[in-house]
């Protein structure tokens, strides 16, 4: 992916630029981001906590996933753009929702979690694909 990563929400109030690489890229199929994306899976991208530089204030949302760890989901309050989750147990990581980077073309998922939840008529093809979180 090009560097640096930039992005934001459909109205712009918030801003983001990201240093770097993205450590991960993935699917998850789990309900609550099919419920919190609106669409079958949420793409993301993981990076460093320290990697990324935020404008504007996002709203948070506490969750709870199927592993039961809590997930802290924050959005734009004024357009309802997803924008980021962090994940007990992945402290200093944050997962950006990969369709809010200004520029899409170089994500290309790795994995994907949660299959179990999957849509019927997804097919990453050879992407692999585990029923839970590995681990």
């Amino acid at each position: 992916m090009k560097t640096p990563m930039t992005g934001g929400c459909l109205c712009g109030a918030i801003r983001y630029e990201i240093a770097g690489q993205p450590a991960l890229q993935g699917v998850c199929h789990c309900k609550n981001c099919q419920k919190q994306a609106g669409t079958a899976f949420s793409m993301l991208i993981g990076v460093p906590e320290a990697a990324m530089a935020v404008t504007g204030a996002p709203t948070l949302f506490l969750d709870h996933g199927d592993s039961g760890n809590a997930v802290r989901r924050e959005f734009c309050g004024t357009c309802g753009s997803p924008l980021f989750s962090r994940v007990a147990g992945s402290e200093g990581m944050v997962f950006v929702k990969a369709g809010t980077l200004d520029d899409t073309g170089g994500f290309a998922p790795a994995f994907q979690v949660w299959a179990k939840s999957r849509q019927d008529w997804i097919d990453l093809g050879a992407v692999p694909a585990f029923e839970t979180v590995p681990g």
